[in-house]
């Protein structure tokens, strides 16, 4: 079973669901918003795929931070904003197994077998 993380509203996450369930791979959904983030789950993320992977820079979530959350960020500043605004966690995440996949472009879509 694939598990998907992230946002209901969002809508590569909501392609990303409707292709899987078209192609009747097993999956399931958690909203970080609804269903909340667990501080384990970030964490795998975190040493499977780099800090600098997850963490989007380029939403509206992060322009909204203040200057001093911006600067100086290393793995363990960077977790912590993501714990607090899971927004800032680049989506769909995807757990396959052991493995962790970070977006939804043809590279990802092939390693969920799509």
């Amino acid at each position: 079973m694939i598990k998907v993380y992230g946002l209901k509203n969002c809508d590569t996450c909501r392609k990303a669901v409707k292709e899987l369930a078209a192609a009747n791979i097993d999956h399931q959904f958690a909203d970080f918003r609804k269903d909340g983030l667990q501080a384990e789950s970030l964490k795998n993320w975190v040493l499977a795929v780099g800090w600098e992977t997850l963490l989007n820079t380029r939403g509206t979530t992060w322009r909204g931070l203040n200057d001093a959350d911006k600067t100086g960020v290393d793995q363990a500043k960077a977790t912590a904003l993501m714990l607090e605004h899971p927004a800032l966690i680049k989506r769909p995440v995807f757990e396959v197994g052991n493995d962790v996949v970070i977006g939804y472009k043809d590279e990802q879509k092939k390693a969920l077998g799509l």
